[in-house]
């Protein structure tokens, strides 16, 4: 495949799917979930495990979108979240229908409402921490290689997450503290592969000083290929089970994951290296 030749193809899915987004976003927003938007939360000891189908049974009642997760050891404890105010009455509502249903102590239930001043917080962490990676990863590679390839990684980054805002804001899937946690982790996935392909570019700019820039970048996606494919495949295999098999709140990390992967392989081979070409081509145009 001569990835250098349709890299405009390219550019216009991933262009695409970053419009809708942006779309979405505009006309409903992104789903913020209770970390960013306050609301109310519960906490039952059940002392025994309930399917969270049986636990929407109850809560559907007042809000279908609420959050369920289990937690101890034994998975014995609810933790409801809704994003809603919930007065006191609902709330005690809800209490007593799982006391009849499954004979629970009213001591067993606590339950806390909170503003969204956690979210803002997150938030604000987040984006200096996304600034700081960046600034520091635009650093090391132009030390280890040169600024232009650096900022191709820079923009395949920024790629990976609109591409991850934009999945998340057409599908209506929340966004939660977990999410921010897999942004960060797929930042430090994605700029290894990218650091990757630059290496292998660069070795054979040394090794054939007289091949074309357009043949240099191919090849060296292509040598790179099966090691990005399969490392990949092998981490990608590992998150889809836990999300098939595990838990709710494994599977609101495990899913940004999973989108953030397959992004991040998209735009080590189709975006970083052919936006080098475009820089390196102008450089070359600028000097002449």
């Amino acid at each position: 495949m001569n990835i250098i030749k349709n890299r405009k193809i390219f550019a216009i899915c991933s262009i695409a799917i970053i419009i809708a987004g942006i779309l979405m976003f505009f006309i409903k927003g992104l789903n913020y979930g209770i970390d960013f938007t306050g609301g109310t939360l519960i906490q039952i000891n059940a002392g025994k495990f309930i399917p969270i189908d049986e636990v929407r049974e109850i809560t559907d009642e007042y809000d279908k979108n609420v959050s369920i997760l289990h937690g101890g050891t034994e998975k014995d404890e609810l933790i409801i979240k809704s994003t809603l105010d919930l007065s006191n009455d609902v709330i005690t509502d809800i209490i007593n229908k799982f006391t009849e249903k499954y004979d629970i102590n009213k001591n067993n239930f606590q339950s806390e409402k909170f503003g969204p001043f956690m979210g803002a917080e997150i938030k604000n962490k987040a984006l200096l921490s996304t600034l700081i990676a960046t600034v520091l990863m635009l650093g090391y590679i132009t030390w280890r290689f040169e600024f232009n390839f650096g900022v191709a990684a820079i923009v395949a980054l920024v790629h990976d997450i609109l591409i991850m805002l934009a999945v998340y804001s057409i599908l209506r899937i929340p966004v939660n503290s977990s999410f921010i946690a897999a942004i960060l982790t797929i930042l430090g996935y994605s700029i290894n592969d990218t650091i990757v392909i630059f290496d292998r570019i660069r070795e054979n700019t040394k090794l054939y000083p007289r091949e074309s820039v357009e043949n240099i970048i191919n090849n060296s996606i292509k040598q790179s290929l099966k090691r990005t494919i399969y490392t990949t495949l092998t981490t990608l295999m590992a998150v889809t089970v836990l999300y098939i098999l595990g838990v709710e709140d494994v599977k609101v990390l495990t899913l940004p994951l999973i989108i953030g992967m397959i992004s991040g392989v998209y735009s080590s081979l189709f975006i970083a290296a052919p936006l080098w070409y475009e820089l390196k081509n102008r450089k070359i145009k600028a000097a002449k």
